[in-house]
């Protein structure tokens, strides 16, 4: 273990520019912090560069930390790196990560179109995780994956089940080439969801905050779904709709 208790130190440097999506694109590593967090990256197969513990913080004794270099920092160093308020005390720099071959023909994914909320992107990954959906993809204009706030409110679920960041016309057109309905989320030409029977599997598109999913996209679905609003409000929140779809669509497979 190293000890370190410079805020001007070069490696606190670098950890605090990983706050940044452009060093985070530069060198492929992402910051986590919180002991939920690291846990859950310490049970997935993701590699862990660096365990960074602020110091008369204990590790817990069940974590299998092995050949991870550990840093005791101080408070003050803990502070720097943080992207919260109150930081819990412990944080690890990981590799970002890819998955690989998914059998598409058997995959209910979520496709996400230009959410640019942090907190959206987190918490659909947390609610697909739930719902059993097999992927996430997010198209062009997501926030970014690794954006501290994303990673939090996920809640470790990015580390539960693949999420690739691409194209969605061209994961569209792959899907559409494995027989997969795509459902879009729309008012215009839509149908209440309720009436919906999903054949197994498929896949949602969802899409931005204010303006909904791309048209050129809506063009490319099977079919678009919408939800009734029965009070005064003009639409639900794209994280809330999602999740509201996602547990249709899969409650409609368990039950077949």
């Amino acid at each position: 273990m190293k000890r370190i208790e410079s805020v001007k130190n070069p490696q606190v440097k670098q950890w605090k520019k990983l706050l940044m999506k452009k060093e985070r694109d530069k060198t492929g590593l992402f910051l986590i912090e919180g002991f939920h967090l690291v846990e859950e990256a310490l049970k997935s197969n993701i590699s862990i560069i660096q365990l960074i513990v602020k110091e008369n913080k204990a590790i817990p004794a069940t974590w299998d930390i092995s050949g991870i270099p550990v840093a005791i920092v101080t408070e003050d160093v803990m502070k720097a790196i943080s992207d919260t308020e109150t930081p819990q005390g412990i944080a690890a720099v990981c590799e970002q990560f890819l998955y690989g071959d998914i059998d598409w023909t058997r995959a209910n994914v979520l496709l996400i179109d230009a959410v640019q909320d942090p907190g959206n992107i987190g918490t659909m990954i947390r609610t697909a995780d739930a719902a059993g959906i097999d992927a996430v993809i997010l198209g062009k204009g997501c926030a970014d994956l690794y954006n501290p706030k994303v990673i939090r409110a996920t809640q470790g679920s990015l580390f539960h089940l693949p999420i690739i960041r691409g194209n969605l016309r061209e994961w569209i057109e792959k899907l559409q080439e494995q027989n997969v309905p795509i459902y879009g989320t729309s008012l215009e030409n839509g149908e209440d969801y309720r009436r919906i029977n999903p054949p197994r599997p498929f896949a949602l598109l969802v899409g931005n905050e204010g303006s909904g999913v791309h048209k050129e996209l809506l063009q490319m679905t099977t079919k678009n779904l919408y939800i009734p609003i029965y009070g005064q409000a003009e639409s639900l929140n794209v994280a809330v709709a999602a999740g509201i779809l996602l547990y249709h669509l899969r409650g409609t497979l368990q039950n077949e």
